[in-house]
């Protein structure tokens, strides 16, 4: 069996820096690396890929000769790969043996919750090539700052992850810049877990905007609280710790931590419940080290809540 990522988020979240990062973290663990670019657009790598879509087709030619927009050339692209997925499939064997591989899509959204493309490339992948592939979706950690843009997050994070079927990893990305765009409504637990959205609707009341909407944004936060699927990791690309916890989280998603066990199905079902070292701290951790301590009291923050119930504790 094969491992290995499928990287994908919104242009912007990080995506090409987090596969340079992270082919360099598992390289000093012992693993050897594969980076397979799938972005026709992408034009600056910094990282070495083993496979590059440029080889096959380029956004530039499909725009010219079709007169197409980057959008539409993205998809057409994908299209093209699909139909032409016997040229990556054979690109790939050589790498089977002894690689892990990481997959580098366009940051185009609709690839991976609207259109199909994109999402028969992986599952004839893994079907052919017996592929154990986890989707690991960046998301900047800087829509935390906006309850708006925090909603519209969560929203793609859940269409993605039904669109896609895949073991699923929803990654709050940048988080040692999380501050910069100004105070967080909530503790960042709040966010990370998607606890009682229903606590956004009073920072969305302050924008006028946002206001006009309010039904149609409660709806929206039912529909994410009935799933009941979505929630985050954080991930600072340039602290080994940060990425090494991530890793720990995705090679449980895909199965790597079963790789060469020869036990019986109780050791195997022990390691599968057991919880990783780094769960309990993973939020407290994470706050004390990118976010400011405001010495707020929570305990008092409750009990006034509690009093009051329709005030909310900033």
């Amino acid at each position: 069996m094969v491992f290995g990522q499928v990287v994908i988020g919104p242009p912007g979240s990080g995506k090409t820096t987090y596969c340079n990062g992270m082919s360099q973290f598992l390289r000093l663990i012992g693993r050897k690396v594969a980076v397979i670019n799938l972005d026709p657009a992408n034009d600056s790598l910094p990282y070495d890929c083993a496979v590059n879509i440029k080889d096959l087709i380029k956004l530039s030619d499909v725009m010219a000769e079709h007169s197409l927009g980057p959008n539409g050339g993205l998809v057409y692209c994908m299209d093209f790969l699909e139909k032409n997925i016997d040229w990556l499939q054979s690109k790939l064997r050589p790498l089977l043996k002894d690689h892990y591989l990481l997959f580098d899509f366009p940051g185009q959204v609709e690839l991976f919750f609207l259109h199909a493309n994109a999402k028969n490339v992986i599952m004839k992948l893994i079907k052919k090539l017996n592929l154990r592939l986890t989707a690991v979706h960046l998301v900047d950690a800087h829509l935390c700052s906006d309850a708006g843009k925090y909603v519209s997050g969560l929203l793609l994070s859940l269409s993605t992850m039904l669109h896609l079927e895949l073991p699923h990893i929803n990654v709050l990305s940048k988080i040692d810049l999380i501050e910069n765009y100004g105070k967080l409504g909530f503790n960042l637990e709040y966010y990370m877990d998607v606890q009682d959205l229903s606590y956004l609707q009073y920072h969305l009341d302050q924008d006028p905007r946002s206001a006009k909407y309010r039904k149609l944004t409660k709806e929206l936060c039912e529909v994410v609280e009935d799933y009941s699927l979505v929630n985050f990791s954080t991930l600072d690309i340039q602290d080994k710790e940060s990425v090494g916890n991530l890793v720990k989280l995705i090679d449980k998603s895909n199965g790597y931590i079963f790789a060469g066990i020869d036990a019986s199905a109780v050791e195997f079902s022990k390691i599968a419940v057991r919880q990783t070292d780094w769960d309990y701290y993973r939020v407290a951790e994470v706050q004390e080290k990118y976010m400011k301590d405001d010495e707020i009291n929570f305990d008092e923050d409750e009990e006034n809540n509690s009093e009051e119930p329709g005030k909310v504790a900033r």
